[in-house]
Order: C-alpha cells, then sequence, then structure tokens
C-alpha cells in the first residue's frame, strides 16, 4: 500500500509539474470539473452523498496539497543537494521526510473513515479506484496532446 501510495504521489507530482507552467487557473478549474464530473459519475452518487461528500473531499484535497506544499519547501530543495550534505543533516532530513509521509498517510486514512461513513466503505473502494483512473486518462490525454505516441 506504502508503494502504491508513493506512485500515486510521483503521478500526482508528474502530472501537476506537467501542468504547472503551460496550464492557466482556467485550465485547473476545467481538470477540477471534470474530476468531480468523473468521480461523481464512477461512484453513483446521490445528490444527498454529494452534498455531503464534496466539502469534505474538498477540504481533504486541500489538506494534502499544503502537506506537499510545505513538503516540497522544507524538503525536496535540500534532497537535490543531498550528496553534499553531512551525515547528520541527511539523517535529519530523511527523518523528517519520514515524518510527511506518515502525516501524509494518516490524513488519507482519517479522510478515508470519514468518506466511509457518508458513502459506504465499498464507494470510498471505487473513490480510491476512480482517482487512479482519472491520474492516468489525464496523463494518457496529455501525452496524446504533446504527440509522443505514449497515449496507452
Amino acid at each position: 500500500m506504502n508503494r502504491l501510495k508513493k506512485i500515486t504521489t510521483l503521478a500526482i507530482l508528474l502530472t501537476v509539474s506537467l501542468f504547472y507552467g503551460q496550464k492557466s487557473q482556467q485550465d485547473w478549474d476545467k481538470i477540477k470539473a471534470l474530476k468531480v464530473a468523473f468521480i461523481t459519475e464512477q461512484l453513483s452518487l446521490t445528490s444527498q452523498e454529494a452534498q455531503s461528500f464534496w466539502p469534505l473531499y474538498n477540504e481533504y484535497e486541500a489538506s494534502r496539497y499544503a502537506l506537499r506544499r510545505k513538503e516540497h519547501n522544507q524538503i525536496r530543495d535540500k534532497i537535490k543537494d543531498a550528496s553534499n550534505l553531512s551525515e547528520k543533516a541527511a539523517s535529519e532530513l530523511l527523518d523528517q521526510y519520514l515524518s510527511f509521509e506518515e502525516e501524509e498517510e494518516e490524513l488519507d486514512k482519517i479522510f478515508l473513515k470519514k468518506a466511509a461513513k457518508i458513502i459506504s466503505a465499498k464507494k470510498s473502494l471505487l473513490l480510491i479506484r476512480s482517482e487512479e483512473e482519472f491520474k492516468r486518462q489525464l496523463i494518457r490525454r496529455y501525452h496524446q496532446k504533446k504527440g509522443d505516441g505514449k497515449g496507452r
């Protein structure tokens, strides 16, 4: 599960970095709207479920984004220069990195437990699958637009 989470995080970061300099806020809003529509359809959310679920999901996404920004600002730039760190500094940085990983995992656990109470455990599992599928489709469309032939 932890490896899957790291792959997911890498995919998200890759997607964000691919689109970061090229997309305006309007494009981000369009992607978010497509994601909401995709997840709503995949989960077959009722209007009552959607009304309770989306504020929780949006809060979760905002918390994850803030955590990733914090991690990036405090760790990622230092990791790039890891070969020049002392062993003590590297150990401290590694501990800090692991702390962020644990914090993200705890955030995921809390969200999924809350979501399961709103939309059911089955739909929570479908949510995990739907988010992965949306990311795959987004990356596939990006590659197709770039014309690099990797649109699998």
